[in-house]
């Protein structure tokens, strides 16, 4: 575990901290689409609802 610091001299840390950033970025805009997508976890077809009905 000592020589873990020496990956940062096979890779650049720029560039894998820019990667992580688009990649978790895209992994939270799928799970966010997955989401919308179903019928129980859509929260604008929800709120939608209960605005429609209050009214």
């Amino acid at each position: 575990m000592s020589g873990f610091y020496k990956i940062w001299q096979v890779f650049d840390p720029r560039r894998v901290f820019v990667a992580q950033g688009v990649f978790l970025f895209l992994l939270a805009a799928m799970i966010h689409l997955v989401l919308l997508s179903t019928d129980r976890y859509n929260w604008f077809d929800i709120a939608a609802a209960k605005y429609s009905a209050s009214e």
